[in-house]
């Protein structure tokens, strides 16, 4: 199997089951990738292309970053020492030359070589050097956005989904494609308008996009038009005029690139190219589409390094694990992410927290079902309680009193959905108290459940009392 790339554009849900596939296959495999976490769990040997060598590591990326800086560190030591032994023998050229003419030109000849391996040696590339532009502080609630919806035809994209957002909170968003995250984004941040509910941004607002389909490069455009805006040759970054060559070096582009069309770029160049054109503008609230395709690992070493230092506000939707599990402060993803269905929940912490926070709600969950079960069985003898049969030309006695009393049931488990809704709105209640954040996630699924069989259950029964009377 040969593969380039084979995560980018996937969700999470689709590259976990491709790793799952791609570690349990016997075939032989080539990957290319800059997904981190995937490559830890899918490789045993790893291939370094550095500076037109490929070295090979017998082990899988896991351990390619210490075996990375171990190579590198040995060979800044080699070079240093090749140093040294050219000033020693530069020394005896001048100093220790005696009439043996033969050895001595053997001397000069090796001299020469070490010179010659000296000045040709070629260090690691540098590293992209880069900093947000600083901007005016935004107001200490960035976004607040009240039970607002997008429905699409018959397909509920968001259900009522509340949030408030503060300066210095680095939200992710995950979840399936297709599943609305794109939507989601584009309503926090004004984009577009939801179907109801409010959405009030917050003062002193400068927001900078990275969309994931980059749609906002112009191919005909050569780096230097692009990173100016066509203003000649200079860009201001942080209060500083630069020249746009100079820029460029920052991020790994060489001075006689700046009249090429983006149109040559590959992938990972055009994404970096987007990355420098941002960062040099002053921004507090980065929203990040998709910001890690076809970046290299450098590069996105970089970017979490700014997004998790930011001074502001960060709002991104990514399928790396790895990034959101170093970068975002909370979580938004799906209730149901086997089949969305509009309702998203915020978790603390990324990826990996909110993995463990799920696994804890529907542990409390089967809990809380296993005891109510055994408190049925037992209010009922030890058997399970049979529901009572239609009956023939009028409703069952039962039937009546399900018909007039589920609605007010139903308003009852809406009012405590609403209670522990306003509870789990405290963004530390996780942090300060998980078990009291598991159990009232797991109630508020537990009820929701009984409100959506109690509204099928009076939809029959409304249905039937028609037929009947009609």
């Amino acid at each position: 199997l040969l593969l380039d790339e084979p995560t980018n554009h996937l969700d999470l849900n689709t590259i976990e089951w491709l790793e799952g596939e791609l570690t349990r296959s016997r075939s032989a495999i080539v990957l290319i990738s800059h997904d981190r976490r995937f490559l830890e769990k899918v490789s045993n040997a790893t291939v370094w292309l550095d500076r037109g060598m490929a070295r090979r590591l017998d082990r899988g990326f896991a351990h390619f970053e210490e075996w990375r800086d171990q190579v590198l560190e040995q060979e800044e030591l080699e070079q240093h020492k090749l140093g040294k032994a050219i000033e020693r023998e530069e020394h005896w050229l001048r100093y220790g030359v005696t009439a043996r003419r033969k050895r001595n030109m053997r001397r000069l000849g090796e001299l020469q070589t070490m010179r010659k391996d000296y000045r040709g040696h070629k260090g690691p590339q540098g590293t992209v050097q880069a900093s947000v532009a600083d901007a005016r502080e935004s107001g200490k609630l960035v976004i607040e956005a009240e039970k607002i919806t997008k429905v699409y035809g018959d397909r509920t994209i968001v259900a009522p989904f509340s949030i408030r957002v503060h300066r210095g909170d680095r939200i992710g968003l995950i979840g399936p494609n297709g599943a609305g995250k794109t939507t989601l984004l584009k309503m926090l941040t004004g984009q577009i308008e939801p179907d109801c509910g409010t959405v009030k941004l917050g003062t002193n607002l400068d927001i900078a996009t990275l969309d994931q389909r980059r749609e906002d490069l112009n191919l005909n455009d050569t780096l230097a038009h692009y990173l100016t805006d066509g203003r000649g040759e200079n860009l201001l970054v942080n209060g500083e005029q630069r020249h746009v060559t100079g820029y460029m070096k920052d991020f790994l582009f060489q001075p006689e690139q700046a009249r090429t069309p983006i149109l040559q770029l590959s992938g990972g160049e055009r994404a970096r190219l987007m990355l420098a054109r941002i960062l040099a503008r002053p921004t507090n609230l980065l929203i990040l589409d998709e910001p890690t395709n076809d970046l290299d690992i450098e590069t996105l070493d970089l970017l979490q390094e700014l997004v998790a230092g930011f001074n502001g506000t960060v709002i991104l939707v990514s399928h790396d694990r790895d990034f959101l599990d170093r970068t975002v402060t909370s979580t938004i993803a799906p209730a149901n992410p086997d089949a969305p269905d509009g309702r998203w929940i915020e978790y603390a912490g990324g990826y990996s927290d909110m993995l463990a926070q799920r696994k804890g709600v529907e542990d409390e969950r089967k809990r809380v079902e296993k005891a109510e079960k055994a408190k049925v069985q037992e209010a009922s003898g030890g058997k399970p309680i049979e529901s009572g049969s239609k009956g023939k030309g009028k409703l069952s006695f039962k039937q009546k009193f399900a018909l007039e009393n589920l609605p007010k049931e139903m308003e009852k488990a809406e009012k405590e959905i609403a209670a522990r809704e306003a509870k789990m709105a405290d963004p530390n209640l996780f942090t300060k108290d998980p078990a009291t954040f598991n159990k009232l996630a797991a109630e508020m699924e537990k009820l929701r459940a009984d409100v959506t069989r109690w509204e099928e259950e009076w939809l029959e029964l409304e249905m039937l009392r028609e037929e009947l009377e009609g």
